[in-house]
């Protein structure tokens, strides 16, 4: 499989799972076309032209030809640095590596990342938050992430691997779009009536029972085990953490639980305040579970040879699971 396919898939698959409805993403396109389309050509050299076709800034080739031919993958959660040179030895020691995917975004993709927190407004807005509101209240932690992200070092990755030779990709909102979409239809599905058994059906399941192994089992930070959960809002796409005031407009939905991948302190404190319940599932399981419900549908008919490493914990389905 061509390097540019897995691409291609990876963000046709991410749409298909994205909880705003393909209406919404397609609007976000046009919005990109035509902001390109009326830029001065001076300006046009600076513009990442794959906003063109992808709607998430998190998603992207990072280094490689998209021509290349791909059968062996190192995937991990966090591909630094040491994940590069990492692939680099095992090349040298005779393992296969064609490409490298981390889940986190490097490079350009870091750098932009926090372009995806818009679809959060979209999330809330389907839950009963005013759309108006919901803009209001992510304006100023998208603003924050923004500037948190734009000292970062963002290219170290990115080079390393160019001067080693060693395809990158990165794919972060179309995991996560997956592990939301499984995960809610989920409860949807079981309609569990308390938070206990929210836990029993996220611990049905092999990502999260392998990091219980490993002392990181889901916690349940807010909320008893037998208190109610009413409806379950999982909260695990759209960048990173939102913002702590969305509890707060939350609580005056039918939203009584949310699971997620990891929460702040300050937020934990607004779910507690507004008494929304909080499970939360586990960083690296989730992105696991994720990237390995995404790898499934693209691979369906391909042999690849998956190499774990950097927190990924790869477990096979079928594509009808």
């Amino acid at each position: 499989m061509k390097l540019k396919e897995i691409y291609k898939s990876a963000v046709d698959l991410g749409i298909k799972a994205d909880p705003r409805g393909r209406r919404r993403i397609s609007k976000g396109l046009d919005n990109a076309k035509k902001e390109y389309n009326e830029a001065k050509p001076k300006d046009k050299a600076y513009l990442d032209n794959d906003k063109l076709i992808n709607p998430y800034a998190d998603t992207r080739i990072l280094y490689g030809k998209d021509d290349l031919e791909v059968k062996n993958i190192l995937v991990g959660i966090d591909i630094e640095v040491g994940e590069i040179l990492l692939a680099d030895r095992l090349i040298q020691k005779g393992k296969k590596i064609d490409l490298v995917i981390a889940h986190h975004p490097e490079g350009r993709a870091m750098a932009a990342f926090h372009e995806v927190m818009h679809m959060q407004a979209d999330i809330l807005n389907k839950l009963g938050v005013p759309i108006n509101v919901a803009e209001g209240i992510l304006k100023k932690r998208i603003d924050e992430v923004g500037r948190r992200v734009m000292p970062v070092n963002h290219n170290r990755a990115v080079d390393a691997a160019k001067l080693l030779d060693i395809p990158l990709m990165c794919i972060h909102t179309p995991a996560d779009n997956h592990v939301t979409s499984y995960l809610q239809n989920l409860m949807d599905e079981k309609q569990p009536d308390t938070i206990d058994e929210v836990l029993d059906i996220i611990m049905d399941i092999p990502e999260y029972q392998r990091a219980a192994e490993n002392s990181c089992a889901p916690k349940i930070l807010a909320g008893g085990k037998s208190n109610r959960c009413g409806k379950v809002f999982v909260d695990m796409t759209g960048g990173t953490g939102g913002s702590k005031e969305a509890f707060q407009k939350l609580a005056q939905t039918d939203i009584g639980t949310i699971v997620g991948m990891h929460i702040g302190e300050e937020h934990l404190k607004e779910a507690e305040k507004n008494h929304i319940n909080v499970l939360i599932a586990g960083h690296m399981p989730s992105d696991s579970l994720g990237i390995n419900l995404l790898l499934d549908k693209i691979f369906q008919n391909e042999k690849m040879q998956i190499i774990e490493c950097s927190g990924f914990r790869r477990v096979e389905r079928t594509v009808s699971d």
